[in-house]
């Protein structure tokens, strides 16, 4: 947009009046207030971004709030938490993500750190249970070699129980592959861990359409 010569810099009325004689020097000082605050209008219109410098530095902080930023700095945040963004995520989901990862990281190498990641990340509902948890009890722990064992329990081992939902191969795939990648980065580096995949059991009218919201058999975990 051409600046109206006739146009003085508001800057004048920060100088002594003797300034203003001259009409040069409005016109001169128009360039850093453009580069330094911005010109709000001249001769009754607006001026269209970049703004002033002052409006912009004002503004910085919102880039580093995940629910006001803009969307093309959302992988960029990510990278400052060591975490991406997943591509089938919409815009909404990704915002929601960062805004509760960081506080997450003050709990970082607990149960319920990882527990509530995976349940973010993944969408779903996992069970994070350590092995002296798992001790023997009829009708709650009582599978030797499945859900309890007798004799002691494996020193600094947890285990993860994921319910998927939906048995498709692709998304198994995927969501075993997350879920392996989030535990490996969270968990203590001295500790060991078994995630399992688990399937709703098959309910006549409520879990009954095969390859779709149930499943006969098994489907390998690659």
């Amino acid at each position: 947009m051409a600046i109206d010569p006739q146009s003085a810099s508001r800057y004048l009325e920060d100088l002594p009046a003797i300034f203003s004689e001259e009409p040069f020097l409005g016109r001169f000082l128009l360039a850093f207030e453009q580069v330094l605050t911005g010109l709000p209008g001249l001769a009754g219109r607006e001026l269209e971004p970049p703004y002033g410098l002052e409006e912009i530095i004002a503004t910085v902080a919102t880039l580093f709030d995940p629910k006001e930023t803009r969307e093309e700095f959302l992988p960029w945040l990510a990278g400052w938490v060591a975490l991406g963004l997943r591509a089938d995520w919409t815009e909404g989901q990704k915002r929601d993500f960062l805004a509760n990862i960081v506080p997450l990281y003050r709990r970082r190498g607990t149960q319920e750190n990882l527990a509530e990641l995976l349940r973010l990340y993944t969408g779903l509902s996992p069970v994070v249970t350590a092995a002296g948890e798992a001790d023997f009890q009829i009708g709650v722990h009582s599978t030797v070699g499945v859900d309890t064992q007798i004799g002691g329990s494996v020193p600094h081992f947890f285990h993860v129980s994921v319910t998927m939902p939906n048995p498709d191969p692709d998304t198994l795939k995927r969501q075993n592959q997350i879920a392996t990648a989030l535990i490996e980065l969270q968990k203590p580096a001295h500790t060991d861990y078994e995630l399992e995949i688990v399937f709703r059991t098959m309910q006549i009218g409520v879990r009954s359409t095969i390859g779709v919201n149930t499943l006969l058999g098994s489907v390998p975990v690659t």
